[in-house]
């Protein structure tokens, strides 16, 4: 064969990275890819999953743009898999399809009461502070005390936004809604539990040093959590740099502490540092959070962490879930109820017999779940993507090779598509918001709002 059109379900650095890599490939045949994306913007979780105080890690759409602004891809937003295009309309049009979707949603914690009014997934609170399109545009910012479950980079900033105050996030692309909410967050104490001690956290030592210089938060921890004898602890990772850094960031916190209770010094708001704490229930009180019960935990020596029978109880009222991500199912492919993903081999999706599907493919989160980070993202990509060319017997023979014939489709079918010209236009539309006033970037976060800019000739 000496054209190949491939389709690309998902816009973000999983979906981007699978279309540069393929453009990049070692192979005997042209390449057209389409890329199609569910919004109207690029980009997916780097967009709508970073916490809009972290501009060093957004820092990666500067190659991301590179790569859609080279000239050979096509860019489809604001469609819909499922709904706007169909398996069906892929295979007409395309030798194969790469899924690249992600996954936006909040593992559950089966513990009694996380059901209960005012406890909330990371996710969704997530995507409220990052402007995301299809969600409300308020959040219930109404405890003076919240706790946050969670020892991973995302519980750290959602604990971060939360106890943040909103001024110093001005300087950041916080969309004006958000902060508007946020400066009305009545947030005193914050509670941010993990099952295991402090130096099994999945914290990045960039993200714990961020916490820490929180202005007007004292960082409160409970010395309880650091004397616990460990032996695996003081064997295995004490050879692990990141821990080292993290140990010392945690022991400068024990110092400030203790300085402060000798001065009686006490910011405006406080965060408190739970480890060794596994949560057990959800206290509910006329239907809405009101505490939360947690069990100690103790080091078993290898690694673990073994339940010691002592309880207690923290009040609060509110409570964010944050362990980890799920993916969701897409229309007439198979899906892992159980982990999230697409059943897969090496990124042949396969049906639940294990069987593989001609023409299936998947990568990024959907295909391995929300583990690893954007280096795991790219040999992810390139695994599938050998894949892909290894099969080309088994590609599907589309019956329609008019490369305008998608355009042409879309448009018959009503669906107000946005392209890269259009992605232009919000960027430098959202620049300018920022700039008037002065700020970096405001974000449009309204739909409709986003598609009519993109559009706008």
């Amino acid at each position: 064969m000496s054209k190949m059109r491939l389709a690309i379900v998902g816009a973000g650095p999983a979906g981007i990275y699978a279309a540069d890599l393929m453009l990049k490939a070692e192979r005997d045949f042209e390449v057209e890819i389409d890329l199609f994306e569910q919004l109207p913007a690029p980009y997916g979780l780097v967009r709508y999953g970073v916490s809009p105080d972290h501009p060093r890690i957004k820092g990666i759409i500067n190659a991301l743009r590179d790569v859609l602004d080279s000239g050979q891809i096509r860019y489809f937003g604001n469609v819909r898999y499922g709904q706007d295009i169909t398996l069906d309309d892929l295979k007409q049009h395309y030798n194969a399809v790469i899924f690249s979707t992600g996954a936006i949603r909040d593992a559950g914690l089966n513990i009694p009461g996380i059901d209960a009014e005012a406890s909330y997934g990371a996710a969704d609170f997530v995507s409220w502070f990052d402007g995301h399109p299809d969600v409300p545009r308020t959040w219930p910012l109404e405890a003076a005390s919240v706790g946050v479950i969670g020892n991973g980079n995302v519980a750290l900033d959602i604990s971060r936004m939360l106890i943040k105050h909103a001024d110093d996030l001005l300087p950041t692309e916080i969309p004006d809604n958000v902060y508007q909410g946020l400066k009305k967050n009545p947030i005193e104490e914050l509670h941010l539990f993990g099952r295991r001690g402090p130096k099994y956290v999945k914290f990045t030592p960039l993200e714990l040093r961020e916490l820490g210089e929180v202005r007007d938060v004292d960082m409160v921890v409970d010395e309880r959590d650091f004397d616990l004898p460990d032996a695996y602890a003081d064997e295995v990772l004490a050879k692990n740099k990141q821990v080292t850094v993290m140990t010392r960031v945690m022991d400068k916190w024990r110092q400030e502490q203790r300085e402060r209770e000798e001065s009686g010094e006490r910011a405006s708001r406080r965060l408190h540092m739970h480890f060794w704490s596994k949560p057990v229930e959800v206290v509910v009180e006329d239907g809405r959070v009101a505490g939360l019960k947690i069990e100690r935990t103790a080091p078993d020596g290898e690694g673990g962490a073994f339940d010691t029978g002592e309880f207690e109880v923290i009040p609060m009222q509110s409570l964010y879930r944050a362990i980890g991500y799920f993916g969701s199912p897409l229309d007439e492919i198979p899906f892992d109820d159980a982990k999230g993903v697409i059943p897969n081999s090496q990124g042949r999706v396969q049906d639940l017999e294990g069987q593989q599907i001609p023409g299936l493919y998947a990568t990024g989160w959907i295909k391995r779940g929300p583990i690893g980070l954007i280096g795991h993202t790219k040999s992810d990509a390139m695994e599938t993507l050998e894949s892909v060319i290894e099969d080309q017997a088994s590609w599907w023979q589309p019956t329609v090779d008019d490369s305008e014939a998608i355009p042409a489709l879309l448009h018959e079918r009503e669906v107000p598509y946005t392209t890269i010209e259009g992605w232009h236009r919000l960027d430098e539309h959202e620049l300018a918001l920022g700039e008037e006033a002065g700020r970096t970037r405001i974000k449009v976060v309204p739909r409709d709002d986003m598609t009519r800019i993109s559009r706008a000739d």
